[in-house]
């Protein structure tokens, strides 16, 4: 398995990004995500693991947003994988929506992509025909799946309470 030591962060104008020291193909593991600290509150240097868990993800809080990225987040299994080639130096990116259902400090997007979601605010701003281009983890699943329940009851109960 792959670890950290093949990762580099960059500073740049006083922007952080992680890039890779070598190439990976879609679908290899490029290393595990840090579990050794999980938390029940989100803050910069965390990945939602759960529906109330966040681990401290180290050096991968240098990870940026894109809607077109190259790695995912897999918090099942615990491991960044290559979602597409990655060549030696490129930056490595996830969206960050597959794992954060709701962002503490929502930002605007200015990755370019020709699918860009524009205003990046977590999993549950955004509507299903977004989400369900991306690769989405299974408590962001769970909790989407929660909301639409909890719509569909309200709308039946507004309903009933009209006749």
């Amino acid at each position: 398995m792959t670890s950290m030591e093949t990762l580099l962060i960059k500073t740049e104008h006083k922007f952080r990004s992680l890039v890779t020291r070598q190439a990976y193909s879609k679908g290899e593991v490029i290393c595990e995500i840090p579990s050794d600290n999980v938390v029940n509150k989100a803050n910069r240097y965390t990945v939602q693991i759960g529906r109330d868990e966040h681990t401290d993800v180290g050096k991968l809080a240098a990870l940026n947003h894109s809607c077109d990225p190259n790695v995912i987040l897999d918090t099942k299994n615990m491991l960044m994988v290559a979602c597409r080639d990655i060549a030696k130096g490129e930056e490595l990116s996830f969206f960050y929506p597959s794992t954060e259902w709701e962002m503490a400090a929502p930002f605007i997007c200015l990755c370019g992509a020709s699918n860009c979601i524009h205003v990046v605010a977590g999993a549950r701003f955004l509507p299903l025909s977004t989400l369900e281009n991306h690769y989405l983890n299974p408590h962001i699943r769970e909790m989407m799946i929660e909301l639409l329940n909890n719509t569909e009851k309200h709308l039946t109960g507004l309903s009933e309470a009209k006749q």
